[in-house]
């Protein structure tokens, strides 16, 4: 009988990585999916809400920058897998917890467990898939942090009128501590360790010996484009997370529209995200394979900065138009649009920071893009909710649409900036 080969071993670590991500994702947005349930037996107030996703997202950030620098010294399996076991042991305590102080500080703990979660993947996809299908898994990988954000409202909003809110973060914990010894089983660092070719390509080499990817750290981190895409990161995913996290609350208080709707409009901006994301990637791969990298530009750029413009737009038209009256299919348009807007930069921005960097350092250039982009994370958490408490959600949203549709025209601007992160010989330049 033969042995298994490559396809066999992608597709099930491919699916083990995909279920894993999709519970990863749930379980860091248990909270926001119970919320309205959760605050009809807790009484919480803005500053509550804030404190408890912004706390979250600070551990997120932190965590994610060191398992991505030390991702290649550590086995990718083991690192997803108890990231995952320990996300769920914490979910099924927070089910157990009934005040803030105890709520901020589990949710510190399940975003330090979070962050574990993705470095593993984008090292184990390098290993297993092509360089020139990386962008196209990359994203559909991505996808299962909307098919979490697309299911998570729904389910969680029935189960927790039919049951509870604690009943349905337990099951959810308890489930991510049974898949976490699945993927443990599943999931295999790189293909030499079942016995095949590993297939990531080297370096090459010029005559004197050298490699052409060569370049110290501090010419790396120097780069004005690696700081480019971290500051525009920045502001994509924290604009993406004010909509995710405050969206249905601002339709609820604000607009006068039902818990159900409010939750609709977050499924369907989860449906809009994992279709902007599978475009992002495929389209933006069929660019780079006509176009070629260059050292100056990306031909990723016009797909990045075409969603971040419908961003801004779809922001603008949802705080502008959305009322009481408003129809329920022009609602979750809006949703759907500004989903498919923001996470087709939040796929290519990580696929962008890979591939811009010496090969040497394209883990901790990731580390760099992530953090802060879950710095903007942490913006959206406590300070947003503080400009919600004291000038309402109207004026929040605006100051979000803003720094979006400043941030689009500065990048579009920058677009055509040295792409090639370090030292670049003068041929090549």
């Amino acid at each position: 009988m033969a042995s298994p080969g490559y396809g066999y071993y992608r597709s099930t670590i491919f699916l083990a990585m995909f279920v894993g991500y999709t519970l990863f994702y749930f379980n860091r947005k248990t909270f926001s999916f119970v919320m309205p349930s959760l605050m009809q037996e807790i009484k919480l107030d803005k500053d509550d809400l804030g404190m408890i996703t912004s706390s979250q997202s600070l551990a997120y950030a932190i965590s994610k920058f060191i398992s991505g620098v030390l991702s290649d010294q550590i086995s990718a399996r083991w690192l997803f897998s108890i990231g995952l076991f320990m996300v769920g042991v914490i979910n099924v305590v927070f089910s157990w917890s009934s005040t803030v102080a105890v709520f901020s500080g589990l949710w510190f703990l399940n975003g330090l467990g979070q962050g574990l979660g993705w470095p593993p993947c984008g090292r184990v996809l390098r290993k297993w898939f092509e360089p020139t299908q990386f962008g196209t898994w990359w994203a559909i990988l991505s996808c299962s942090m909307n098919l979490a954000g697309t299911l998570g409202p729904i389910i969680g909003t029935v189960m927790a009128q039919s049951y509870s809110w604690r009943t349905t973060i337990s099951i959810s914990g308890m489930t991510c501590v049974v898949v976490s010894f699945v993927c443990l089983l599943v999931i295999k660092n790189e293909p030499k360790d079942v016995g095949l070719r590993n297939i990531e390509p080297t370096a090459k080499k010029d005559k004197a010996g050298s490699s052409s990817d060569e370049c110290t750290l501090k010419e790396f981190l120097l780069s004005p484009y690696l700081w480019l895409i971290s500051l525009s990161y920045l502001v994509v995913f924290g604009v993406k997370t004010v909509c995710t996290d405050w969206g249905q609350l601002f339709l609820i208080q604000d607009k006068g529209q039902s818990t159900l709707m409010g939750s609709s409009y977050m499924s369907a901006l989860e449906v809009g995200g994992l279709l902007g994301s599978l475009a992002a990637g495929y389209f933006s791969d069929k660019a780079v394979t006509k176009q070629g990298i260059k050292s100056h530009g990306n031909p990723r750029h016009f797909i990045l900065i075409s969603m971040m413009a419908g961003m801004f737009v779809s922001m603008y038209l949802f705080r502008v138009t959305v009322t009481s009256d408003s129809p329920k299919v022009w609602i979750l348009t809006l949703g759907t649009v500004f989903g498919f807007s923001s996470y087709g930069p939040i796929a290519l921005f990580g696929v962008i920071a890979n591939e811009s960097a010496p090969s040497k350092y394209c883990g901790t250039s990731h580390a760099i893009v992530a953090l802060t982009a879950n710095v903007g994370g942490f913006l959206s958490g406590l300070p947003f909710s503080t400009i919600a408490k004291h000038h309402g959600w109207e004026m929040a949203f605006w100051v979000a649409e803003v720094i979006c549709g400043i941030t689009t025209l500065g990048f579009f601007l920058l677009r055509n900036i040295r792409t090639k992160m370090g030292q670049v010989s003068k041929k090549a330049d």
